[in-house]
């Protein structure tokens, strides 16, 4: 049963306020069309589990998809209680977001580092609308789940499905262990399968250059007007609002 004070807890800090979703430039097209994030099973689920060891380009609906690498992690990360494989299984049947602006230019540094050459691109979402809309199939996490501490050997804590707090049980964990007690610990969140309409939640775009998105409202729009063909013109989303952006704007 959705609870609207659990939502408000998490989005309530100002810094808390959006959720961004990191994703290469060139998936921008498929996710307008769509209308949709989807997580990489969802996408193409022959290889969920294994570890993808380089960018992997497939197609989904029409539309190019590239599915990021899995970083490696390693061994002694890891819970007797679950393999790798298990693991990186259940990662690939989820959509990624990241709770702060600091936590999301992280993962830029990250990639534009380890991949110069290569285009990304951001999307800014309003946080409570979208946790409330997909209330049930969101989980929280305390920790960086699929990447790999400086570290292993001195980390407080090892990976396994435990570190995933759904989000309808938020604050009712007393002790201290692997899952978020306060927004401020939430490091992490997660949309099992899929994120539909993202129309509805979407705030800004950020990409490296402008060009890389001529007609992403436009097609957005398109979507969302097929999605809902009876709703009345003042129901429609203000999407002149939806900001186009460039990275140095997610710096000032």
């Amino acid at each position: 049963m959705f609870n609207m004070h659990t939502v408000e807890a998490v989005t309530r800090p100002p810094s808390r306020r959006s959720l961004f979703h990191f994703t290469r430039a060139a998936n921008l097209q498929g996710i307008a069309g769509l209308n949709t994030l989807l997580s990489s099973c969802q996408i193409d689920s022959r290889h969920t589990g294994t570890r993808r060891l380089v960018p992997v380009e497939t197609n989904y609906a029409g539309h190019a998809v590239t599915v990021n690498a899995h970083l490696r992690i390693a061994e002694q990360m890891f819970d007797p209680s679950i393999t790798q494989e298990q693991f990186r299984a259940f990662l690939d049947r989820h959509v990624f977001l990241w709770p702060t602006l600091r936590d999301c230019r992280k993962m830029i540094e990250t990639y534009t580092r380890r991949e110069p050459e290569s285009r990304f691109a951001v999307l800014e979402f309003r946080a409570y609308s979208l946790l409330a809309a997909h209330y049930q199939a969101v989980r929280l996490s305390k920790y960086d789940s699929g990447s790999n501490p400086r570290f292993p050997a001195s980390c407080s804590y090892k990976k396994s499905l435990a570190m995933f707090l759904p989000l309808p049980r938020f604050g009712m964990v007393e002790e201290s262990g692997p899952v978020p007690r306060r927004p401020s610990e939430i490091r992490e969140v997660l949309v099992q399968d899929r994120v539909d309409h993202i129309s509805r939640h979407l705030l800004a775009v950020y990409v490296q250059n402008k060009e890389d998105i001529p007609d992403f409202r436009d097609v957005l729009k398109k979507e969302h007007m097929a999605d809902h063909p009876e709703a009345p013109k003042e129901d429609m989303p203000h999407f002149r609002e939806v900001r186009i952006r460039t990275f140095s704007d997610l710096y000032e």
